[in-house]
């Protein structure tokens, strides 16, 4: 069953990120290439040791790839994570669409593909190749079974292949086996393939293709109601469908699904972004609340109240999913996305940001205006309340996570989180207490970070203008007719922007495409702040040119390289989908009727 055949995975280089698919089951995710390669997934979880690790420079990829010329397109199933993988060849069309199995489990992967040779007989070529630990692990203890199932193991990992593979057969690369096969689909047939690779062994019997197709699309039809009354509507519910598929269980929602890809080639800004940031979040649940995206939202408000609960005034930036410690920075020995290293682990565990206080109480308020708040949710406001009296005055790290310093942003969204709380029926007898914490916060911030112009500025020490100064009005930090907040906007429009797209901030006085990307969930909080200043039209253009700002995929990444017309960061950035999301929401009704 051995063979020294090709190297197949010398077919599947690196792409741009633009032309990556995101399939997930709320557990986990994988990335898929134009070439139908998954070169990306952490199993049994987001923050585990990825088993596909190609995008990171690494070994292991789940390919299913035509045998021939071919040009790709692809699309979602509306309303799921299911990626058609299109493929136009000189005979006709091959699809394979792709899915984890949802909902997922815990400690079990499903990887679903159905190969559909739509107007011509399919010849693809397919190749597994798991590697567990990052690419170290390669697969051993390989065997087929009288069902003509393959099983292995890698690493600590069980793996088992079923369906269309009893033609597979096992190659050598290197010192590691993997799977391969060509496979001829008939003209208007399909053939399934079922990867299970699971942290536990796997005792029970395959799983049934159909059967988990049938029960994919049915929850994703469950877990993912439609809302009405958006813009972009059919955009606005992908970006649900992302937040979705990137919600575990627990409620915990990563940032990303990928770790390492650069903001910038060579620039040495990498990150790993598989944890959950309260900000995030909130920011997540905030924008389900305007869309009536319910379950979002309760998933959001009971991860921050138990986090809340637990930590109350030591409330961390970010946590695993599952609610634990994030590790620490360590670098893996791979050689990384083309232009940037291999990281993992996040520094966010040294930090405090004060806004994650204030974004939790907006969080809470946002879900008791819809009577979706328990008891807990009430307490937890409260823990958050203590927290900002207790802190408020302290340096923080801020949103953007530099150096710790009085940050403006942080303090003025604790004042919109406690002025939102305070106007909920929930708290009606801390309210007064509540707003008169904010008036404090407020004069004191206005005393030491207003610039000489009447905006705000970055803080005391910091005169410059920031794009997250236009979110603490928007939210209720300060009506939208104060100076302060038309002149945080103008500044931002004149200072922070071009081409229509929008920057965090100045951080030289050189061009600003040349020191960082355009900060995509900035041009749409920019979109927000015109709307909320009643310039509807300039609003939706800022929202419409921020919205083209992805693939094919409709992903969007952290940054947007304007010059190249490039995502830039860690793939899908959850807090650009939340922000979309909002706007889809907001932006369909004008000012004046809200």
């Amino acid at each position: 069953m051995h063979s020294q055949g090709h190297d197949w995975t010398e077919r599947f280089p690196p792409h741009v990120l633009r032309d990556y698919a995101l399939i997930a089951d709320g557990e986990r995710g994988g990335m898929v290439g134009p070439r139908g390669d998954i070169v990306w997934m952490c199993v049994p979880r987001w923050d585990s040791d990825a088993v596909f690790a190609t995008l990171a420079g690494g070994d292991g990829l789940y390919a299913v790839t035509p045998s021939r010329r071919c040009v790709w397109g692809g699309h979602y199933e509306d309303g799921t994570l299911i990626w058609h993988s299109r493929w136009i060849t000189d005979d006709g069309i091959i699809e394979c669409q792709e899915a984890l199995a949802f909902p997922g489990a815990p400690d079990q992967a499903i990887v679903l593909r159905k190969i559909v040779a739509v107007d011509c007989p399919a010849q693809v070529d397919v190749v597994l190749d798991p590697r567990a630990g990052f690419g170290e692990h390669g697969m051993r203890s390989i065997s087929r079974d009288e069902r003509d199932c393959w099983t292995a193991r890698t690493g600590e990992l069980y793996l088992r292949w079923s369906g269309s593979v009893s033609d597979a057969t096992i190659q050598r690369k290197g010192a590691a086996d993997l799977l391969v096969m060509s496979l001829t689909v008939p003209a208007g047939e399909s053939r399934d393939l079922v990867l299970e690779v699971s942290a536990r062994p796997l005792l029970a019997a395959p799983s049934d293709p159909a059967k988990a197709w049938h029960t994919t699309r049915t929850q994703w039809a469950q877990a993912v109601p439609p809302v009405s009354g958006l813009i972009a509507a059919r955009d606005a519910r992908r970006s649900q469908v992302v937040l979705r598929g990137m919600t575990g269980s627990s409620g915990g929602m990563v940032a990303a699904a990928t770790t390492s890809l650069p903001e910038r080639a060579e620039q040495g800004r990498n990150y790993d972004y598989r944890y959950a940031w309260i900000r995030d979040q909130c920011y997540a649940g905030q924008a389900a609340a305007a869309a009536g995206a319910f379950p979002l939202l309760e998933d959001a408000v009971r991860f921050v109240s138990e986090r809340l609960h637990a930590d109350g005034p030591k409330l961390a930036p970010a946590y695993t999913v599952t609610g634990g410690r994030v590790p620490d920075q360590r670098k893996l020995g791979l050689p990384g996305y083309p232009g940037g290293f291999d990281l993992v682990g996040n520094w966010v565990n040294d930090q405090f940001q004060l806004d994650a206080l204030g974004e939790s109480l907006l969080l809470l308020a946002a879900a008791a205006r819809v009577q979706r708040l328990d008891a807990g949710g009430q307490q937890a406001a409260e823990i958050a309340v203590d927290a900002i009296s207790k802190r408020w005055q302290e340096p923080d790290a801020g949103i953007w996570e530099i150096d710790n310093q009085p940050w403006t942003h942080s303090r003025l969204t604790c004042v919109a989180g406690l002025r939102a709380a305070a106007a909920a029926d929930d708290w009606s007898k801390q309210a007064a207490d509540w707003s008169q914490l904010a008036d404090a916060i407020l004069a004191d911030t206005t005393a030491r970070s207003v610039h000489p112009s009447g905006r705000w500025q970055r803080s005391p020490d910091d005169a410059r203008v920031d794009a997250a100064l236009l979110l603490p009005p928007i939210r209720g930090a300060l009506p939208r007719e104060d100076p302060r907040t038309v002149g945080t906007l103008r500044a931002c429009m004149d200072e922070l922007t071009q081409d229509g797209y929008a920057y965090r901030f100045r951080h030289d006085s050189g061009p600003l495409a040349e020191t960082e990307g355009a900060f995509l969930l900035c041009g749409f909080v920019l979109a927000l702040g015109l709307h909320q200043q009643g310039r509807d039209i300039e609003a939706m253009r800022w929202f419409e040119r921020n919205r083209a700002a992805c693939g094919p995929p409709g992903l969007y990444s952290e940054e947007y390289d304007i010059n190249q017309r490039q995502l830039r960061g860690n793939l899908p950035q959850a807090f650009v989908h939340a922000l979309f999301l909002e706007c889809a929401a907001r932006l369909a009704a004008p000012q004046s009727e809200l």
